[in-house]
């Protein structure tokens, strides 16, 4: 049942959309507005920002910006999100009732920093609802929480599944850090003092050792794709805050993929294409799923090119190729590079069922 009587009835199950990037923007910064029309076709999703990176004295015209960009533009394929002000400050409640009684049958997703636990989202949520119900809204407004508070990350799992309308989570480090007392003043990515060093040579105790960066966020981004997969919802990564190093974004974008998550934010123009590119399967991986996953229909185990293939492997594969199909109903040239044409998106669909979640 809603949460509010006229609210939208709650979603069953969270719909799976492409969103390889979570592009931000500042509704207060009329250059960077007025660049969104040539913007919002390149990106799965438009974030408008109300919260860090936003002063004090922006905020109003962030959120009034965030609306006209609402009503002015089409978003078509892509989706439209806000990131509203956390649960403790002064303009939370005024950028959802403002949003929603404007806005809301526009808004997919409302992003809710610093959550430290379902009451949070107990909140939120009913709020939401009474806020949908007033204005009409016909589609439930859905919440994306971040991680960035100890508190936080040990009531992760809570969090996933405090509501209905849990789209998913993102790795929020540099508030995380601080939470933590880490002593690293970087945004995300790995750290040069974080390291594992090899054993000293017996023969020659003096001689130099070789070293390998670690990254500081890899146990607390597990726990959030498992806390996601195991409720449905969807992990990203979070802000790669090295705008000019666009090597190890890539890098940990594609840690990011490898790992579970099906996006990361981009804080900047050149990192859309990065992430798009890393949270899109390859040609090559994308062939290989779908050649094993004809091989073993109706098989138990098949061996391909020497490699033995079971249910544990096609299911593997089932993944990829439901990825892979998904993102090239919207984008035309990575169905050319799959191969995919509307007779074999349609057959694989069937031969995938379950592939994502």
């Amino acid at each position: 049942m809603p949460q509010a009587v006229g609210a939208p009835l709650p979603l069953r199950e969270i719909p799976v959309r492409p969103s390889r990037m979570i592009h931000f923007f500042d509704p207060s910064n009329e250059k960077m507005v007025g660049k969104l029309d040539r913007l919002i076709p390149t990106v799965d999703v438009l974030l408008g920002n109300l919260e860090d990176a936003v002063a004090e004295d922006r905020k109003l015209d962030a959120r009034h910006g965030f609306i006209r960009v609402a009503q002015e533009h089409e978003f078509r394929e892509g989706q439209l999100w806000t990131r509203v002000n956390s649960l403790d400050s002064p303009w939370l409640l005024d950028d959802l009732v403002e949003i929603v009684q404007s806005v809301g049958g526009k808004v997919d997703v409302v992003m809710v920093p610093k959550v430290e636990g379902p009451w949070d989202i107990h909140y939120v949520d009913r709020l939401l609802a009474q806020l949908e119900a007033k204005a009409g809204v016909r589609r439930p407004i859905l919440v994306h929480a971040i991680l960035e508070t100890a508190q936080g990350v040990s009531n992760v799992e809570a969090i996933a599944t405090s509501s209905p309308r849990m789209q998913g989570l993102s790795l929020g480090p540099a508030d995380l850090a601080a939470s933590r007392r880490m002593k690293t003043t970087r945004v995300g990515g790995g750290h040069p003092g974080y390291l594992v060093r090899n054993d000293p040579d017996s023969s020659d105790p003096n001689a130099s050792r070789v070293t390998a960066q670690q990254d500081l966020w890899h146990y607390t981004l597990a726990r959030m794709v498992d806390a996601c997969s195991a409720n449905g919802i969807l992990p990203y990564y979070g802000p790669f805050g090295d705008i000019r190093d666009t090597v190890a974004c890539e890098d940990q974008f594609r840690n990011a993929f490898l790992l579970g998550c099906v996006g990361a934010w981009s804080l900047h123009p050149v990192q859309i294409d990065i992430a798009k590119k890393v949270f899109s399967p390859s040609v090559d991986e994308v062939k290989w799923a779908m050649r094993v996953v004809r091989a073993m229909k109706g098989a138990g185990a098949v061996m391909i090119d020497g490699k033995m293939q079971d249910q544990a492997t096609l299911k593997q594969c089932q993944v990829v190729v439901e990825l892979a199909r998904m993102l090239a109903q919207q984008d035309s040239e990575l169905r050319d590079a799959y191969g995919l044409d509307a007779a074999e998106q349609t057959q694989t669909a069937k031969e995938t069922q379950g592939g994502l979640p």
